[in-house]
């Protein structure tokens, strides 16, 4: 067996790493081991905050370096600690959010605050996603702007995902970046940020270069870690943006698609 090609497999989460109930199956965790032991660092890049991330490494038992927040947070996983956090500028995203809703009308919104244990706020009419993910009501628009924030959720009660995203991106390209991150997620983020910033800072960390990386990935947000690493992998579910960029194409997240590239690299 010749050694494993890669020195960092970078795994985005929902609708990658994970099914649709947020497991990991047995083959893809197997894969995932192997790969470990073959030399190799695994790294999640997620557009979770790490409270949403947390519970999953520690179901994993992962300990290593993860990328959270499209890239604003690199945390420690077996520490439990943030190495790095990056916020919005809360006045600019303000003025982004106005100029948006002056081309498009009302949206919905909602927050991630900065932090370990940083809530995800949810303002009127936002449609929150079904599953064990906790939000924290607000009526009050004051709110929202009242602690440091990593990103700001959207969402149009008519546009698609795809629409808003290029509205946004349209309107507001030269202040702040907008990514689609799943669906119903679009989000405000600070200018520059991307899962490619975050995982190029958690990748020196652990002494590995670009083109010793392999990403997985299956939304636009994961386009410029493409970019970064030398070989991005789409799922068989991936949004057409990033299968366009993508150096192969997988079978879904539902049908092991990582496991299924990774024992293949195995075994060359």
């Amino acid at each position: 067996m010749s050694p494993f090609p890669y020195r960092l497999v970078a795994t985005d989460l929902d609708g990658t790493l994970l099914r649709a109930d947020e497991s990991v199956s047995a083959r893809t965790r197997d894969a995932l081991a192997a790969v470990t032991a073959a030399g190799a660092a695994h790294i999640v890049v997620t557009g979770r905050a790490v409270p949403w991330t947390r519970h999953i490494l520690d179901d994993l038992g992962y300990e290593g370096i993860a990328v959270c927040g499209q890239g604003a947070q690199v945390y420690h996983a077996g520490e439990h600690r943030l190495l790095t956090s990056l916020t919005l500028d809360r006045q600019l995203a303000g003025l982004a959010l106005s100029k948006i809703e002056a081309e498009v009308g009302p949206l919905a919104l909602a927050a991630s605050r900065d932090g370990l244990e940083g809530e995800v706020l949810m303002g009127p009419g936002y449609r929150a996603h079904p599953g064990p993910l906790p939000y924290v009501p607000y009526e009050d628009p004051a709110e929202l702007w009242a602690a440091p924030l990593t990103k700001l959720y959207l969402q149009h009660p008519t546009l698609s995902d795809d629409e808003l995203t290029r509205a946004a991106r349209a309107t507001v390209g030269g202040l702040v970046d907008i990514v689609m991150a799943g669906p119903g997620v679009v989000e405000i983020l600070p200018l520059g940020l991307s899962k490619a910033t975050g995982l190029s800072l958690a990748a020196r960390r652990l002494g590995v270069k670009a083109a010793e990386t392999i990403a997985f990935g299956d939304m636009p947000n994961d386009i410029p870690m493409f970019g970064w690493a030398a070989h991005g992998v789409a799922m068989g579910n991936a949004h057409d943006e990033l299968r366009a960029v993508a150096d192969e194409i997988t079978t879904s997240n539902e049908e092991d698609g990582i496991a299924v590239v990774l024992e293949r690299l195995l075994s060359v």
